[in-house]
């Protein structure tokens, strides 16, 4: 699979952006979630895409991959930065509306886009992601804290999400080989256990991952952005989405169980689809399933789009 590399000058900030497909074709942004890097979609799922006849983007967040490495205490951003490096992405391109696909917290950034700048959104699908508004980060640190969540919160994420990250607050992992010890681990865990996991393919993925990263220690700053505002997500906004919506959740997610009807019940329209045995991670063997629902749903909406 070819991808036409760009880096991109996005709010005075450097962000590293791959194209594949026609740039003639539809447009998809692809999010990834936080701490993560645009590289962490699946080769697969994206050659699905763009070989269905769309123009594909993925890119790095900033302090992620090739993008730029930013200094925290001299330069602070909020989540709402991030937001906005997904829309000058689109802006460097030359993109005026895409199909948004985010997963996990990048699932969340699609929807907050799809919220305020309806104009730039053709259809929306959130994979593994919270509703926004529900303050989906607090509800992740109460649990890891062993902390009882209030009434009416998020479902918290399941227990062995939470002994992993517990074990690595204790025990940070030091080094490139325990740090990458920790990655494939934390992939088992997000794999779900219903479906098979190649530690050896995944261990190549995180040392790729690892050797495209400008300052792997820069990722911690998005973990800084939410702490110095933790009431970041805008509420009740939701229900004003207009954007075609999909919204799929693995049948054995570990990080956000329940959230994805949560998001469903809010957007009017959106439909829900469950993954079955897939776990927060799009596996080898749930790409088939995801891309023919995503693709599905692309199509359904450039249709009506077309009227």
């Amino acid at each position: 699979m070819t991808a036409q590399e760009h880096m991109l000058a996005v709010n005075g900030i450097e962000i590293h952006a791959e194209e594949f497909g026609d740039p003639a074709h539809p447009p998809v942004l692809l999010v990834m979630g936080s701490m993560s890097q645009g590289a962490a979609w699946p080769d697969a799922l994206v050659g699905r895409i763009a070989a269905a006849g769309y123009r594909v983007v993925r890119y790095d967040h900033r302090d992620t991959g090739r993008s730029s490495a930013i200094d925290f205490a001299a330069a602070p951003y909020t989540w709402e930065a991030v937001r906005d490096d997904a829309l000058g992405v689109l802006d460097a391109l030359g993109i005026a509306s895409a199909h948004l696909v985010g997963h996990s917290a990048g699932g969340l950034l699609a929807q907050w886009i799809a919220a305020v700048r309806p104009e730039r959104v053709r259809s929306l699908t959130a994979i593994g992601s919270s509703p926004l508004g529900r303050g989906e980060g607090k509800v992740i640190m109460r649990a890891l804290a062993g902390e009882a969540q209030p009434e009416g919160s998020l479902p918290g994420p399941k227990a062995e999400f939470v002994e992993l990250f517990r074990k690595a607050f204790a025990a940070p992992p030091e080094g490139r080989e325990e740090l990458i010890a920790f990655q494939v681990e934390t992939a088992r865990v997000l794999n779900g256990p219903n479906l098979p996991f190649d530690a050896d393919a995944q261990r190549r993925l995180e040392e790729r991952l690892l050797d495209r990263d400008r300052d792997p220690a820069t990722v911690a700053n998005h973990r800084l952005a939410a702490a110095a505002d933790p009431d970041f997500e805008p509420v009740g906004l939701l229900p004003g989405i207009t954007a075609p919506t999909l919204v799929m959740e693995g049948a054995c997610e570990p990080v956000k169980p329940g959230h994805g009807p949560l998001i469903a019940a809010e957007i009017p329209g959106a439909r829900m689809r469950f993954v079955e045995d897939m776990g927060h991670l799009i596996a080898p063997e749930a790409v088939a399933e995801v891309a023919g629902a995503v693709l599905e749903h692309l199509a359904a909406a450039d249709r009506r789009a077309a009227g």
